[in-house]
């Protein structure tokens, strides 16, 4: 199997891993978490008083899927070179950085806790170093733009999920 495979293929392995531990316990810890956030941030007051329920949790990380899925296929197609793959490799990276980042600043556990600094975090440096060694950057205009879009494409999932499953 190619290196860039691997690699590809990791990404989906490693997602589908870490986002098991946010299947069995964000929403449990979007109600610990979710009031004590400051009230200068536009979450709307049944959402920062209840949390996010299983089915927002489950549903949004079934569509979170849906792209990460592609983003590997796409990897393996172009042998790690499309920009879609290192964009969304490159988010996700990031975005163990920011389960850190919350962790500290909610003084205990929150989603993601376990496995950002255990399976996400080395993943990512892993692929990052076997990309350079096939001489593939994975840092350039258009992943950071790719990366980027993640942003507002996890924030509207979320959106979304609550709208549909709030009761």
């Amino acid at each position: 199997m190619k290196r860039t495979t691997k690699i590809a293929l990791g990404l989906f392995g490693t997602w589908a891993v870490s986002d098991l531990e946010e299947l069995w316990t964000m929403s449990r810890s979007s109600r610990r978490v979710l009031p004590r956030l400051p009230q200068a941030l536009p979450i709307p007051a049944a959402l920062r008083r209840d949390g996010v329920s299983q089915r927002h949790v489950t549903a949004g990380i079934a569509t979170m899927g849906v792209v990460i899925a592609l983003a590997a296929a796409s990897g393996v197609s172009t042998e790690g070179r499309s920009p879609l793959f290192r964009g969304v490799l490159l988010g996700f990276g990031l975005h163990g950085f920011g389960h850190l980042g919350m962790t500290a600043a909610a003084r205990g556990y929150v989603s993601g806790a376990v496995t950002a600094p255990t399976m996400v975090l080395p993943y990512w440096l892993w692929a990052r170093r076997e990309l350079a060694r096939e001489g593939i950057r994975e840092i350039d205009a258009p992943a950071v733009a790719v990366a980027a879009a993640g942003i507002p494409l996890a924030m509207g999932v979320h959106a979304l999920m609550f709208k549909l499953f709030r009761d």
